[in-house]
């Protein structure tokens, strides 16, 4: 679907909120695509200017030159961004706590030392502490039906479907990995709900054969779509995405009075890429912070935040920020089409959660 350049304009200059006069709780788990600063506080980072130049000026503990998904969608419900969870309970958590971190991912083995499932554990610490001191009069925390009413939203996927898609074969990865991340993301949603939770927002992965760092290191003989993508392993993600959607299907049956919606985040920026002249930009399988000029502008050796890292003006609208994750822009246009409800299933508009903090 095209999206004129005037739109994407209004959008970015006029986001307005949705109608939600009492923003929901969120609770996210995910990895660099959502992280906001957790992985910089946690493990330290390379996070040097031009990070952060577009929006917040400085660099943020984001992989982006601004703002994220996940960001957006708080803009669309007028409520504060995420503040990352670093294991203390001293800051203001009353809007939601963020425990994406960079480099996690489902499974413990491509994703040390934060995977899907300590996340989880990070998040029942936080619970029981945060409602503890809640009872006893603390601000900025969050009760028992703040937690129950939360909406949970999972992000996660691309470092293991990356690094399977590596070191696995064809079968191995449809048969093993795709299979055992998707038990992994069940019992996590299984998890929060015997604790109370009932409302989850599940992204799908995004078309990681387009990116600038797969295609600049791709093995030869991979073939690449009309577009310049590499097909076999966009087909691959295309099968994690199918068996995702499944699982929230049965799990919307099997747990009673939850609501769990899906997001086709492929499809939305798959659109973005191959009809990247109809949203107003140029190269859209180009990398604009890295090193070594086109097709990709990546190189194995010196990448985005090193000393001799070339960057792309900011008058250049680019998908890629640093070959692996999306700029500002395209985050933009992603949360966009997100909250048009045309990409989800069922099709509940993002403030479908609204609801009233107790403490």
């Amino acid at each position: 679907m095209a999206f004129p350049v005037f739109m994407f304009t209004f959008f970015q200059t006029s986001l307005v909120a949705a109608q939600c006069s009492k923003p929901p709780v969120i609770f996210n788990f995910g990895d660099s695509n959502s992280d906001t600063g957790g992985g910089a506080a946690l493990l330290g980072g390379p996070f040097v200017y031009p990070d952060g130049r577009t929006f917040f000026q400085e660099p943020t503990g984001r992989f982006c030159d601004g703002r994220l998904i996940i960001d957006f969608l708080c803009e669309s419900l007028d409520t504060k961004y995420l503040t990352p969870f670093t294991g203390a309970v001293d800051r203001n958590f009353s809007n939601g706590v963020n425990f994406a971190l960079s480099g996690s991912g489902i499974a413990s083995a491509t994703a040390y030392p934060f995977p899907l499932n300590v996340q989880i554990l990070e998040f029942i610490r936080f619970r029981n502490r945060s409602i503890e001191l809640c009872s006893r009069g603390h601000q900025n925390l969050l009760g028992e039906d703040d937690f129950n009413n939360a909406l949970y939203t999972i992000d996660m996927g691309q470092n293991d479907l990356t690094y399977g898609y590596k070191h696995r074969t064809y079968d191995s990865f449809v048969k093993g990995l795709i299979p055992f991340a998707i038990s992994r993301i069940r019992s996590a949603i299984q998890d929060i709900y015997h604790l109370g939770g009932k409302n989850f927002w599940v992204h799908g992965v995004g078309p990681l054969g387009c990116l600038p760092q797969e295609l600049a290191t791709r093995n030869g003989s991979k073939r690449l779509d009309k577009y310049g993508c590499i097909s076999e392993m966009n087909e691959l993600i295309k099968q994690f995405n199918l068996e995702l959607d499944v699982l929230c299907q049965q799990m919307r049956i099997e747990m009673e009075n939850s609501t769990i919606v899906y997001v086709d985040v492929y499809s939305i920026k798959y659109d973005i890429i191959t009809s990247s002249s109809s949203y107003g930009f140029e190269h859209p399988l180009m990398a604009c912070c890295g090193y070594g000029g086109p097709p990709y502008n990546i190189d194995p050796v010196i990448g985005c935040r090193e000393a001799s890292q070339s960057v792309c003006p900011q008058a250049q609208r680019r998908i890629s920020w640093d070959g692996v994750h999306y700029t500002e822009a395209a985050n933009a246009i992603v949360a966009f089409k997100i909250l048009s409800t045309n990409y989800s299933s069922p099709p509940l508009p993002f403030n479908f959660f609204c609801n009233t903090p107790s403490c």
